[in-house]
């Protein structure tokens, strides 16, 4: 067996033997796992060695402990790699979305203070419109698999910076120095303004065992397990989860980018366990034909978790019936981690309930003026405390704005929500989502729960927007099934029945498609912009 054991691992981790079970039930070959991404395979110890030479690479360009470097990739095993370098030489990694280019991205490159950005070969120009000065540029190829599942024709390298093959060949591992994997900056959505970064601190050598420990039991990770990873890895939940699951050892299988009956085509051949996803994915998979569900074999899954995004009762209950009771879904925030956990037999008992607190966390709901606590069933902020050994965080250059959401060492991210009798959180809404007209405070998360039961909507966005008489009017942008007939009339009168009459769309537009980034979330931002007249 080829020695195993990178740096970035715990020693009890490192020495692990990994076992992979065999199709008649016993026990293979001992095996070293693999990371896999498309047709391409390569061992976990052969992803942390060329990690290692790239780590070696950077720090010829001038990154060293502490220093930050962007990522605008899209998913392959050279993110992962890219990822993993950070930890060899205390550099922390800055995953860019990469759908973002314009301002968003130019802010993150000059905010983040990166020294280098990797960037793959046909995403440049929009780096080099936005780079600071200084800023040293990567490239890095794009692998077929990307390729493909982009539309992308004859992408090939601009020759005008040096390679990440080329710094990979040219350098020898460096030795590390944490054992930690590393936990990059991870800038927020922006679906509300600006994206923020998220700098975590170093993850103490004594709290890892705890940290992976609780990973292991809220993630559903298992060391030498098949983990498959659909979702966009700049985002914080799905980075994270392929960052513990390389420290773990598992099997890794990358999708490039999410497709349903792949999903299930990638389950049945590498007999996936867990897997970590958002609720559009469940949606684009009850979507599809009932026939094809049934053609896969999925009886490998042991876990699906998710998170980053509301999932409805209805959905998950038909995900738990074609799966399983294997669905599990926690609730936090790329500043505090995740601390809030539930299992599907407590998601069916409490109906819209995203968890309670696990693995030493705690959450509490403050009233959203005088900060006192509130009881339960009454909504208010949720301020949340992190798993047992979750870093510490502040924003980068705005330490200010991290003293704001914090309360007697509770975080809160600006989400409205309840705890029931039970102590299970729910989500109502955001704080910078609520409308205030003529006095009356509106949560639009209400009246897109209503409008999504409405026969043909297959999305809603409701906000508020400028009104003289009122202050704030509501609207609500809705997204159609294919050839559905829904009226400006339909949605009102289905609000007017279900709801208040005050809480009915003023204004209702239907949209091609809303704005949603890959995780789920809706950049309601982009919307409301129409409505606001230039200064």
């Amino acid at each position: 067996m080829t020695q195993r054991g990178a740096a970035w691992e715990s020693d009890a981790i490192s020495e692990e033997t990994i076992r992979r079970e065999s199709p008649q039930g016993g026990v293979a070959d001992v095996v070293e796992p693999v990371v896999r991404s498309g047709q391409r395979v390569r061992t976990l110890v052969e992803v942390k060695s060329r990690a290692a030479r790239l780590a070696a690479g950077l720090v010829s360009l001038g990154v060293g402990p502490g220093d930050r470097y962007a990522l605008v990739m899209r998913n392959e095993t050279a993110f992962l790699e890219a990822s993993l370098a950070a930890a060899a030489i205390g550099a922390v990694p800055v995953p860019a979305n990469w759908h973002w280019g314009g301002s968003d991205l130019g802010h993150l490159l000059r905010d983040s203070g990166s020294k280098v950005v990797i960037v793959h070969s046909d995403l440049v120009a929009a780096v080099e419109a936005q780079a600071p000065e200084g800023l040293i540029i990567v490239e890095a190829e794009v692998p077929e698999e990307v390729a493909e599942a982009y539309h992308l024709e004859e992408v090939t390298l601009t020759g005008k910076y040096v390679s990440l093959e080329t710094l990979v060949a040219r350098h020898e591992p460096v030795a590390a120095v944490t054992d930690a994997p590393p936990l990059g900056v991870i800038y927020t959505s922006g679906t509300t303004g600006l994206p923020k970064g998220v700098l975590r601190n170093r993850v103490p050598a004594g709290e890892l065992p705890k940290l992976l420990q609780a990973s292991m039991g809220m993630l559903k990770l298992n060391p030498g397990g098949n983990a498959l990873l659909p979702a966009p890895l700049y985002h914080a939940a799905p980075n994270s989860n392929a960052m513990f699951a390389a420290a773990l050892g598992m099997n890794i299988t990358i999708m490039p980018k999410f497709d349903a009956e792949e999903f299930l085509c990638l389950v049945q051949e590498h007999r996936i366990q867990s897997v970590q996803m958002v609720p559009t994915m469940f949606t684009r998979m009850l979507r599809l034909p009932q026939e094809v569900r049934e053609s896969y074999d999925v009886s490998s899954l042991q876990a699906i978790v998710h998170a980053a995004a509301p999932c409805s009762p209805e959905t998950k209950q038909a995900v738990i019936d074609w799966f399983g009771p294997i669905v599990y879904e926690y609730y936090g925030g790329s500043e505090v981690g995740p601390y809030v956990f539930c299992d599907s037999a407590e998601a069916l008992a409490h109906p819209g309930a995203v968890g309670k607190p696990a693995y030493g966390s705690d959450v509490r709901i403050l009233d959203i003026v005088t900060g006192e606590p509130l009881p339960a069933g009454t909504p208010g902020v949720i301020y949340g405390r992190g798993i047992d050994g979750w870093p510490d965080f502040t924003y980068i250059g705005n330490h200010a704005k991290r003293r704001e959401i914090e309360r007697d060492g509770y975080i809160t991210v600006g989400d409205i929500g309840y705890l029931d009798e039970d102590g299970f959180l729910y989500l109502t809404d955001r704080v910078s989502d609520m409308v205030i007209s003529g006095g009356v405070n509106i949560y639009p998360a209400e009246i897109e729960a209503c409008l999504s039961r409405l026969e043909g909507v297959a999305d809603v966005a409701v906000f508020g927007i400028p009104d003289e008489d009122f202050g704030e009017s509501l609207a609500a942008h809705v997204e159609l099934l294919p050839g559905a007939q829904v009226t400006v009339d339909d949605v009102r009168d289905f609000v007017a029945t279900n709801l208040a009459r005050y809480k009915v769309p003023r204004v209702v537009v239907f949209d091609e498609a809303l704005p949603r980034d890959d995780s789920g979330k809706l950049f309601k931002r982009r919307l409301k912009e129409l409505y606001h007249k230039p200064a």
